[in-house]
């Protein structure tokens, strides 16, 4: 029996940004983040899609094309510039820079807030945390969620080691959570 107020660990198969399988290790929530078919696996992405694939990945990554639509779009403008994201299931489609906001105007890059579908705000920090590479709280400062890359001496065993952890009450906004995480990801290697 699966206890549902575990939060949702999803292991990052790849590490990388740019595409890799996000896999709930309960079996609750399965992400895909991938480049568009056809487009170049290196350099900066021109764009990157975001599915919810409804099924575990295989150990080997899996790269047979996905028979859905994406839920999420990311755009990105020339240079790795910050570009558009869009929501396919709502139609909804916006610069990122004002879909993840800077919090002071003169503030650094790699801290940002935005607001989700359930109305709440929620921002992403830094290496704000000495546990976590990235940092995601809301409004009150509650930790909703968090992003860990595994340290390159610590040893993985049948995982990546490389973790998003969502708290079980957040699991409804997981791909926002997830697009704006791979936004700021980008931000961070592009210095943007």
């Amino acid at each position: 029996m699966i206890n549902k107020a575990l939060p949702y660990y999803l292991e990052d198969r790849s590490g990388l940004y740019t595409g890799s399988d996000f896999d709930d290790i309960y079996d609750r929530l399965f992400l895909r983040v991938a480049r568009p078919p056809g487009s170049p696996a290196d350099g900066p992405p021109a764009a990157l899609m975001i599915y919810n694939v409804g099924r575990r990945s295989s150990n080997q990554r899996d790269y047979r094309p996905i028979q859905r639509e994406p839920a999420v779009v990311l755009e990105f403008g020339s240079n790795a510039t910050l570009g558009r994201i869009s929501f396919m299931g709502s139609s909804v489609s916006i610069p990122m820079n004002q879909y993840l906001k800077k919090i002071t105007l003169f503030g650094g890059s790699l801290v940002r807030k935005f607001q989700a579908s359930n109305g709440e705000e929620y921002k992403w920090t830094y290496k704000s945390n000495l546990d976590h590479e990235w940092s995601c709280t809301d409004s009150r400062n509650y930790m909703v969620a968090h992003y860990s890359l595994k340290p390159p001496n610590k040893p993985a065993f049948r995982t990546s080691g490389n973790t998003l952890t969502i708290n079980e009450a957040h699991a409804s906004v997981a791909i926002e959570i997830l697009a704006s995480l791979t936004i700021m990801r980008h931000i961070a290697a592009y210095h943007l």
